[in-house]
């Protein structure tokens, strides 16, 4: 993996991996670092990505690392709940909730190549007492984004990893809607989501 990335990205060991991508190349030099900087910050503004991805599209929302509601970017151990249309889980009390787990920080604008990374995992409802994960995939599910720059091209990706359906949930309805939902998202339709997100991270105006 390329030492910029600094294996933020883990490996896939089973279920599903998903990779996708999406570049632009700027006029200049100056277009690229501001595209850049820009779109690293839109990524760490989570509060931001329903506008971003559009009215269809889960609802996010940055939670600190107590479980409190917080406006500002994203850093290592908050949460983020998300709101999937249809039923959530009970144990997450109607939401799926992923953790921020890692932020790798590459930039260097007096370089050639420069890159921002952070890596989600799904995890427990922050605000609940037990160990149940509250999402449709298991613990073991990561989703990274990352910002790349290189000379005048900036390239946005999603890579999901060891994306397996949680299907050991404590409760019963859970283990059905985690079923249900998961192999939704696992034919695709969650690709629809992250390609869309990553696209309006290097869009100019939003």
């Amino acid at each position: 993996m390329d030492p910029l990335f600094n294996n933020i990205i883990p490996e896939n060991t089973k279920g599903k991996h998903t990779d996708m991508e999406h570049s632009i190349t700027l006029n200049n030099r100056e277009e690229a670092l501001d595209a850049f900087k820009r779109a690293y910050k839109r990524m760490l503004n989570v509060n931001t990505w329903h506008q971003l991805i559009g009215f269809a599209s889960a609802d996010f929302l940055l939670r600190d690392q107590q479980g409190k509601e917080t406006n500002r970017l994203a850093q290592v151990n908050d949460y983020i709940r998300i709101n999937i249309p249809g039923p959530g889980p009970a144990s997450g009390e109607g939401y799926d909730w992923v953790q921020v787990e890692a932020i790798k920080d590459n930039t260097n604008p007096e370089s050639e190549e420069e890159a921002f990374g952070m890596r989600v995992r799904s995890c427990k409802d922050p605000n609940k007492a037990g160990n149940d994960t509250a999402h449709f995939f298991t613990s073991d599910a990561t989703s990274t984004f990352i910002i790349h720059r290189n000379f005048d091209k900036v390239s946005a990706s999603f890579h999901g990893r060891n994306e397996v359906l949680n299907t050991g949930a404590e409760k019963v309805k859970d283990k059905i809607r985690n079923t249900i939902i998961g192999a939704v998202a696992m034919l695709g339709l969650s690709e629809l989501q992250w390609v869309t997100l990553i696209k309006s991270f290097l869009e100019k105006e939003v």
